[in-house]
């Protein structure tokens, strides 16, 4: 009987290479952008609460949102690194 590993051994190249770094880069924006929203839904939740502290919820929301971006940039980075090295 053939065994996984002889079969993932058989087909490690280039193709799993581009699967692998397809769905890393899918699923790096596909999470940035479920978190970047829920900072933004969470954020307007907070503002209609207390509406006078609306400057201190938005610089809290463009640093997140940017945090957030920074690693969804860094995972893609390494997808594409998968990809061409």
């Amino acid at each position: 009987m053939i065994s996984l590993a002889i079969i993932l051994e058989a087909l490690a190249g280039a193709g799993l290479a581009k699967l692998g770094a397809g769905i890393g880069a899918g699923i790096a924006a596909i999470g940035a952008g479920i978190g970047i929203g829920r900072i933004g839904g969470s954020a307007m939740d907070a503002i209609a609460r207390q509406p006078e502290s609306v400057g201190d919820i938005r610089s809290n929301m463009i640093v997140a949102a940017a945090l957030i971006e920074g690693v969804a940039f860094f995972a893609l980075v390494v997808s594409f690194l998968i990809l061409f090295v």
